[in-house]
């Protein structure tokens, strides 16, 4: 399984017990979902390995504790602190209405209301405090807020994302 194929979950914050539980952060804003799993995988060195989940249990909110058939001690758990976790995309609950992936809507066109087509999404920056569109029309990148303010609509059989952009903001990029 390579990372492309999968979604980040989490990552594995702390030991539990000495019998190797460890405490896994969930990356959702709906943690139940990912109670029940049978395995996950987890990045170590450049791969993902699969490993087999014998019980978990939320802890805390956003906290999966989990109990792997392959970890059976302390020092077995500290091998994987600090490592992601990753589950394939195949189990990502479906988004319907104006919610989305980020991986799911690149490639998609960015729609204006009052300019048009201002480009393609190429992908989503998640790394600021604001998440951004970062699009490309005929050779010039655009960076457009991904904010409930500014997306009126998703169009997923047409691959299109409506956008309404504040003032000034598409001009900035597009007009000389």
């Amino acid at each position: 399984m390579r990372k492309e194929e999968c979604f980040y979950l989490g990552k594995i914050v702390s030991k539990y017990s000495f019998k190797g539980e460890v405490l896994i952060k969930l990356d959702t804003d709906e943690p139940e979902l990912y109670e029940n799993l049978e395995s996950v995988f987890i990045s170590l060195g450049n791969s993902l390995v699969p490993f087999f989940i014998s019980k978990s249990q939320l802890h805390r909110s956003n906290l999966l504790r989990v109990d792997f058939e392959e970890i059976s001690n302390e020092s077995d758990a500290d091998r994987i602190l600090g490592a992601e976790v990753y589950l394939p995309l195949d189990l990502l609950p479906e988004l319907s209405g104006n919610k989305f992936y980020y991986h799911e809507v690149v490639g998609f066109t960015l729609m204006d209301s009052q300019y048009g087509d201002i480009g393609n999404i190429l992908s989503v920056n998640d790394s600021a405090a604001q998440a951004l569109f970062v699009a490309e029309k005929d050779g010039k990148q655009l960076l457009i807020p991904v904010s409930d303010d500014i997306i009126t609509g998703i169009d997923r059989a047409k691959k299109t994302v409506f956008v309404t952009t504040p003032e000034g903001l598409v001009s900035l990029y597009l007009e000389n």
